[in-house]
């Protein structure tokens, strides 16, 4: 071959790849731009405050902070604010446990008494360690407990924190079941101290945070001075109030760690390494060994299945997410591409995972949903501009509107922020909205109630009181006022027999449809001292009686209607919508 050719030949090669390299970067950046359009709206919404990072191929893609990291100061988020992670921190656990195992320096599959000799042995002896990173111990989970809110405003060791639950009876037989419990992730916690002879601060920067130079992360402590720490905020209506306080020892190894979506972006890619643990026991932290909210719990992670935007097509993931007072986390890996989704929040509650589907979507080149408004935000905003006349017209006009959504509690923070301010009538309206949008919340009508009661409407209180306790029987709160408006209570609760729960135990299968992505979607109802159980996935949930065979789920306000004509072939309708048969 010539010169001549040959240098034709290589000018066109190398054309080739300059053009190859210019397209890949105009569609690199035409992702960037969709993530930034996204993102934006979430943020303009009042939806998203935080940091986000999204990789592709192990490569970082997008990184920005929108909002105010201190709202006092106007300092906004950055890539490098450090946000805490919430439940996040168990993934870290996790890796310290599997680190020991791998040491041999402890087993995964003896009684935890092993480890920790002065922990009741009636609990002791029969919950392994592996129990405590599937959530199957049946240990109670703490931060559920009464007294939770004072304990979280004191400083408490983790001998402190063993002993508010230690000695608590077992919800359930050691490995029956997924049930999500802080408290076994805070043994964990006292399980590493006692192998590693070290504080868990310090075994996490020795074996993690140091070997992968995660220089912005660490154990929070309230003392501690640190740099470009984020303020947690809570959303009132279309303002923010400060976070409540919490002392971030309570937490400990089920939540207490703080990170940037930087630094946890070099976490992600560790893991696709050996430098923290052979592949053979990294591969321990991912296995599918519990159902647990309609996906799968290894150890510390969820591993499932994620929409790609708005399609029926579905990613497998491995994720995970945290909340701690005013701050909300996710992290979505979808190993398949080595892509990462990173979203930390830093005003409480957010739709991380609604924009983590977006997200998805705008990787693979799949339609997408952009955000709706908040109707409690937007109906506020008419209130101040035209007064509540025009705001009750609004929300006729919108409450179905495929650009807006309705949320439970956003409207209940607004009705309470309405009666606070001395705004009665605009508190009650909107109440009563709440109550006709959920009327299978109890919370909505204790809210209701509470304001009627502020009116003097002593009659319409009670009733609404009454309807709360039926929802949810186990509601302190209308049960004290009532009782202080001299009214007994015990009636007020419906009761439905052992026998009668008893035929209603089983499995039930979801008949002609697809539920929650799945054709072959099984419910367990199951009676246990007197009370109605079910169990979707592991998500294990009480059902109070509202009716005859009618149930609701006080969590969510979900209807469960038993037809029991023939006890031969009991089904099970839930929302009024979805059908179910006992199957077994």
């Amino acid at each position: 071959m010539s010169d001549d050719k040959r240098m034709v030949i290589r000018t066109s090669f190398s054309v080739l790849l300059l053009l190859i390299a210019v397209l890949s970067s105009a569609y690199s950046q035409s992702k960037a731009d969709k993530l930034d359009e996204l993102i934006d709206e979430y943020a303009e919404y009042g939806l998203f405050n935080g940091s986000v990072l999204v990789a592709e191929n192990g490569k970082v893609l997008y990184k920005k902070g929108f909002g105010l990291a201190n709202m006092e100061w106007g300092i906004p988020n950055q890539p490098n604010t450090k946000h805490r992670l919430g439940s996040i921190t168990k993934q870290f656990t996790a890796m310290l446990i599997v680190q020991l195992f791998a040491e041999n320096r402890l087993k995964l599959d003896v009684p935890i008494s092993t480890y920790l000799p002065d922990y009741p042995k009636e609990s002791g002896d029969y919950i392994t360690i592996h129990h405590l990173l599937t959530h199957t111990s049946g240990i109670p989970n703490y931060t559920s407990f009464p007294n939770y809110r004072d304990v979280m405003l004191r400083h408490n060791n983790q001998e402190e924190l063993v002993s508010l639950f230690a000695d608590s009876a077992l919800e359930f037989t050691p490995g029956k079941r997924f049930e999500y419990s802080n408290s076994g992730y805070v043994l964990l916690g006292a399980i590493i101290e006692k192998v590693a002879e070290k504080p868990y601060e310090q075994v996490l920067y020795d074996k993690i945070l140091a070997p992968l130079e995660m220089k912005n992360t660490g154990y929070d402590q309230n003392s501690v001075v640190l740099e470009n720490r984020s303020s947690g905020y809570y959303k009132n209506g279309n303002s923010f109030v400060n976070a409540s306080y919490i002392n971030m020892s309570t937490p400990y190894a089920a939540g207490g760690m703080y990170s940037t979506v930087e630094d946890l972006y070099l976490w992600d890619q560790a893991l696709y390494t050996e430098k923290l643990l052979p592949k053979k026991y990294i591969d321990l932290l991912f296995n599918k060994y519990v159902n647990a909210f309609g996906q799968h719990y290894g150890y510390g992670w969820e591993i499932g299945q994620l929409s790609i935007g708005n399609t029926e097509e579905q990613l497998s993931t491995i994720s995970h997410g945290g909340s701690v007072n005013g701050y909300t986390s996710l992290i979505t890996r979808v190993p398949s591409k080595k892509s990462l989704i990173l979203l930390l929040n830093n005003t409480g509650g957010a739709p991380l995972n609604a924009m983590t589907i977006a997200i998805a979507g705008i990787l693979y080149d799949k339609p997408y949903d952009f955000p709706k408004k908040s109707i409690a935000n937007s109906f506020s905003d008419v209130v101040e501009r035209e007064g509540i006349v025009a705001a009750l017209d609004f929300y006729e006009e919108v409450k179905n509107s495929n650009n807006y959504y309705l949320n439970e509690n956003e409207m209940n923070l607004l009705g309470y922020s309405f009666l606070q301010s001395g705004r009665t009538k605009e508190a009650i309206s909107t109440f009563e909205l709440n109550v006709e949008a959920y009327p299978n919340s109890f919370n909505v009508y204790d809210s209701y109630g509470e304001a009627l009661l502020m009116l003097g409407d002593t009659n319409q209180a009670i009733e609404n009181y009454k309807r709360s306790m039926q929802l949810n029987p186990g509601n302190q709160n209308g049960k004290q006022v009532l009782n202080a408006l001299g009214v007994n209570t015990e009636p007020v609760v419906r009761k439905s027999s052992v026998e009668q729960l008893k035929l209603l135990e089983g499995e039930y299968l979801a008949i002609d449809q697809t539920v929650n992505g799945q054709t072959d979607w099984t419910i367990e109802i199951e009676e246990v001292n007197g009370k109605l159980y079910g169990n979707s996935q592991g998500y294990r949930y009480l059902l109070t009686s509202v009716g005859d065979n009618e149930f609701v789920n006080s969590d969510d306000g979900a209807s469960f209607l038993f037809d029991t004509n023939d006890p031969k072939a009991i089904t099970l309708l839930i929302f009024g919508k979805l059908k179910f048969e006992k199957v077994k």
